[in-house]
């Protein structure tokens, strides 16, 4: 039998579990990531209201009490993200200090722990310094965290960094192109907006832009053709980036889920030794399956009739001999190539809500059935 676990680890590890999302669309963590998502807003908006003077001397015992649990609530949040560290995957090989040092390094760590800093310089007589305000206007990228939409936006900018820092020298070199010709067209017919090409850059970025504030305009016909040409110009400058941005963020979604798939369907064994184009087959075919926490997913008497693979949450698997757990990446069950399926011995439950990919013997036989050169490959990986 296998060690039972110590009452802390399963303690951290549920900890863990909740407040990274861990558990699927388990009641607790839906409870405990909406409750943090509504402090942001609610700390956001009072920290708008507050610069109104008028709701500013209304409510201030209002803001102040705002602020204060919202800073509380901040620090023990850190706290468990910074206790619950070494259940990470990314950190799983270190010792506990080092995750929890590792962790605390990172961009994300770094953003909780500054969002607690206005409580403690405020403690120590220095509340009305104004770049805490910056400091709580911080805990609005928190919401990155919680988005799975604005994670992969970033990434999508990150991988994309390159390209998007080559628009920026594309829109520098126009904004002085045009600036400098506006200042020849321009100069002498209007000395006081075009006397110098600094005075014309104004005029450039705010016409590429599309901005068009109206206080600079030409009035020569050359400085209207040069205008005409600029704000053309302008329409391709905002073209591009975006182009670029929406792609790799279309990319950067599909690489994901494609990823992880793929990693997840290469560690079978039955499926090692199969091409990019076999597994690729294999994916589509997978159908997603979503259970509850303590939900019976096999039953010892059942033959294998599936194979299971956890996309989130948890899975327990109980042997005769011994138990196991499942995260996020692990597979289970067995596909029979045969005619019926083996009794394979095992139940599997999920400890907590769970998302699972499935495939099923019926859409895997509809699959060799059309890839009749993948089912012989298969039988041979098997030894049958």
């Amino acid at each position: 039998m296998a060690a039972a676990p110590q009452p802390m680890a399963s303690w951290r590890r549920q900890a863990h579990l909740i407040i990274d999302r861990g558990a699927g669309d388990d009641l607790s963590v839906r409870l405990v990531h909406g409750g943090l998502v509504l402090l942001i807003v609610v700390n956001i908006t009072a920290l708008v209201l507050e610069s109104v003077p008028s709701l500013a001397a209304s409510y201030s015992r209002l803001f102040h009490w705002i602020e204060l649990v919202s800073a509380v609530l901040f620090t023990i949040e850190y706290a468990v993200r910074l206790w619950t560290a070494p259940e990470h995957a990314r950190y799983r090989g270190l010792s506990d200090e080092a995750a929890r040092r590792a962790y605390a390094l990172s961009p994300p760590a770094v953003l909780d722990f500054l969002a607690t800093v206005p409580l403690y310089t405020a403690l120590l007589g220095y509340g009305d310094l104004k770049i805490l305000l910056l400091f709580r206007l911080l805990r609005f990228f928190k919401l990155g965290r919680y988005s799975p939409g604005m994670a992969s936006l970033a990434a999508a900018l990150v991988a994309e960094r390159k390209a998007l820092f080559a628009c920026v020298v594309i829109l520098i070199g126009v904004m002085l192109l045009a600036a400098t010709a506006m200042h020849f067209a321009e100069h002498d017919v209007q000395p006081e907006k075009f006397a110098t090409i600094p005075d014309a850059m104004w005029w450039a970025i705010i016409t590429l832009t599309t901005v068009g504030y109206g206080d600079v305009f030409p009035t020569s016909p050359i400085g209207k053709l040069v205008a005409s040409v600029t704000a053309v110009m302008g329409l391709v400058m905002l073209a591009l980036p975006v182009g670029i941005v929406a792609t790799a963020f279309a990319q950067e979604i599909h690489r994901r889920e494609f990823v992880v798939t793929w990693s997840m369907i290469a560690r079978v064994p039955l499926f090692s030794g199969l091409n990019a184009a076999e597994i690729a087959e294999i994916m589509r075919v997978l159908r997603a399956q979503s259970v509850r926490g303590g939900a019976v997913i096999l039953r010892p008497e059942e033959p294998a009739q599936a194979l299971y693979f956890v996309a989130s949450g948890e899975v327990e698997i109980m042997r005769e001999e011994a138990c196991e757990k499942l995260e996020e990446g692990c597979y289970f069950g067995e596909l029979p190539l045969g005619s019926a399926g083996d009794r394979i011995g095992l139940a599997a439950r999920a400890t907590v809500a769970s998302k699972l990919l499935v495939l099923d013997p019926i859409d895997f036989r509809a699959l060799t059935s059309r890839y009749p050169e993948l089912a012989a490959h298969l039988h041979r990986l098997a030894g049958t």
